[in-house]
């Protein structure tokens, strides 16, 4: 999948922007739908609490580690590449057996525990949780809840991680892990960002029944029509509904070599439409709708209704 590419600074340069295909129209759709913020003129960033985790990776490869100490939980899962929902980056993680209780300081939180050899592996020349042991323990305390979880749950699977281990993880004892258990009892690594995880964790806990995910859509004559988020289909089938996340990378998802977004869109609207052709409800959200509690859950049960699904 095509990414806007930010600037070394972590900053978005309008003239850098219109370089990779955007016009200003995109920017300030991007703007109004929450998933860039306008901190200039002419200059754009992510909003604070999304992609920090490359900054927080530099911190990681560059801290001394205490003896013993094994790099572990949102620290971890940085070093590993791992999606999370709104993680808090504030501080780095550590895990040492030697620690009975562990602390938190203000840039730095040490938490007690053994780490197995087989938990434990070295990237980039430094010592962490394996991607299972991170993933678990990311799932189990992440600020965002049963959200959060699934959505780190969901990248380690799309990664491949075992999941009878992260499971094994789950038998044990420890805070959160109840959460943490019933996310990965909903895990998916067909889910391919934070947004869809979240989307799925808003539809879950509001009793929304999911069918499917990134099914391919053909029409009558077996053409390729779209590959949808999500699909919601009746008794013979046949799929009625299908929900679509709008992220960032919705913006330039669909580009192909030599073309500007302007196209890469009318060939979105296009898509869109043949769906709306052959019978199907489409749904989109976007970032600032999953802020808003409810809404996307609520626009998917009245579609799902009007469908005769519900």
């Amino acid at each position: 999948m095509t990414t806007i590419s930010l600037g070394g600074d972590g900053y978005l340069r309008a003239r850098d922007a219109a370089a990779q295909g955007l016009s200003v129209r995109q920017l300030d759709r991007a703007v109004s739908a929450g998933l860039l913020v306008r901190v200039g003129r002419g200059v754009y960033a992510p909003p604070a609490d999304r992609w920090p985790s490359d900054a927080h990776r530099l911190r990681v490869l560059a801290m001394d580690n205490p003896a013993g100490a094994v790099v572990s939980h949102a620290s971890a899962a940085t070093l590993h590449g791992l999606p999370m929902l709104r993680p808090d980056l504030s501080r780095l993680h550590l895990t040492s057996p030697s620690s009975d209780r562990g602390y938190k300081r203000k840039t730095r939180h040490l938490h007690p525990g053994n780490v197995a050899a087989a938990d434990a592996v070295v990237i980039d020349g430094v010592r962490a949780t394996s991607v299972e042991r991170t993933a678990f323990d990311v799932a189990r305390t992440s600020p965002q809840g049963f959200a959060g979880a699934l959505a780190v749950l969901d990248g380690a699977l799309r990664c491949g991680a075992d999941r009878s281990r992260m499971e094994a993880h789950g038998r044990e004892p420890r805070t959160g892990v109840g959460v943490a258990r019933e996310a990965l009892r909903h895990a998916d690594g067909l889910a391919e960002n934070p947004g869809e995880s979240w989307s799925r964790a808003q539809l879950i806990l509001n009793g929304i029944p999911i069918h499917r995910l990134q099914t391919e859509v053909f029409d009558e004559h077996g053409r390729f029509v779209a590959r949808p988020d999500f699909d919601w289909v009746d008794d013979d089938g046949k799929i009625l509904v299908v929900g679509e996340f709008d992220g960032l990378e919705k913006y330039v998802k669909y580009l192909k070599a030599g073309e500007d977004t302007d196209s890469a869109l009318r060939r979105e609207k296009e898509r869109e439409s043949r769906l709306q052709d052959l019978g199907i409800i489409v749904v989109r959200w976007t970032w600032t709708d999953l802020c808003t509690p409810k809404r996307v859950p609520n626009r998917v049960r009245i579609q799902l209704q009007r469908a005769g699904l519900l």
